[in-house]
């Protein structure tokens, strides 16, 4: 079985990968973290001080902590489309993804990365929003 975890960097990106963590591990899953670089960024810090390799090493790190077999990569491109992409290229089981719960005007202007690969995805895709339980280990 395989989970991919799109991850961006945001606040709730540990919450997140604790999450698909437990589940992978549950499950004898392995876990796929996957960061999608905009189109012509940089290499840059997503917080200061802190360069993408090193943000995905602490993903990792968290991850094997909660017994997850773990792997992580860099894609450069759309988010959907590249998540949507890995999902059939290293097949998928199940997306878990974060719902950082945009609504209204914000939502409607910028679209939510993950309501497209919802919509798109080859596979089941688990919606983890900010704050919910934490996912305890057995």
């Amino acid at each position: 079985m395989t989970i991919l975890c799109p991850i961006d960097f945001s606040a709730v990106t540990q919450e997140l990968v604790s999450c698909a963590a437990a589940l992978a591990a549950g499950a004898g899953a392995e876990l796929r973290l996957l960061h999608v670089l905009e189109p012509g960024a940089p290499v840059a810090a997503p917080r200061p001080g802190l360069g993408v390799a090193r943000q995905l090493v602490r993903c990792r790190q968290a991850a094997r902590r909660a017994g997850a077999c773990v792997s992580a990569a860099v894609a450069q491109g759309d988010a959907v489309g590249e998540i949507v992409a890995a999902a059939r290229r290293h097949p998928a089981d199940i997306i878990v993804i974060g719902a950082h719960g945009q609504t209204g005007l914000t939502r409607f202007l910028m679209g939510s990365t993950a309501e497209s690969v919802l919509r798109t995805a080859p596979c089941l895709t688990l919606l983890v929003k900010p704050g919910c339980p934490r996912v305890k280990q057995a």
